[in-house]
């Protein structure tokens, strides 16, 4: 059986556009949103593969992503992929039950762009 944010990955990674909302409460709102919709974060379009070392607009991207998907949102949103942004990489990875490798590539962009930019998923 497939969990809300699995389904969405599954089928944001297939290539086919999707809106799926995870069983909540009447008194916990969901935000979903769509590819193309407004995101929450507008540094970049580009999902580039990221790692130590990396840096620039898409790195601000998923660092604005992570700060929108993980409790405490302190993260710097400074387009420089160092220790800081790779620890919440492996934080985020791991709670959403996705490969933990400390590296964003296609599986976690996509778990990021869904997360962040719905206030049902927040580690």
């Amino acid at each position: 059986m497939l969990t809300g944010g699995t389904l969405v990955a599954a089928l944001v990674l297939a290539g086919a556009p999707a809106l799926a909302t995870p069983q909540h409460s009447a008194a916990q709102p969901v935000r979903a949103v769509t590819h193309g919709s407004v995101d929450v974060c507008n540094f970049t379009k580009s999902r580039p593969t990221l790692k130590l070392g990396s840096s620039g607009s898409a790195v601000r991207q998923a660092q604005c992503y992570l700060n929108h998907s993980l409790t405490g949102r302190d993260l710097a949103v400074d387009g420089q992929f160092g220790p800081v942004t790779q620890q919440a990489t492996l934080r985020f990875q791991q709670c959403a039950g996705i490969g933990v490798d400390g590296v964003v590539a296609a599986q976690t962009w996509s778990f990021l762009v869904f997360w962040g930019n719905s206030t049902a998923f927040v580690c």
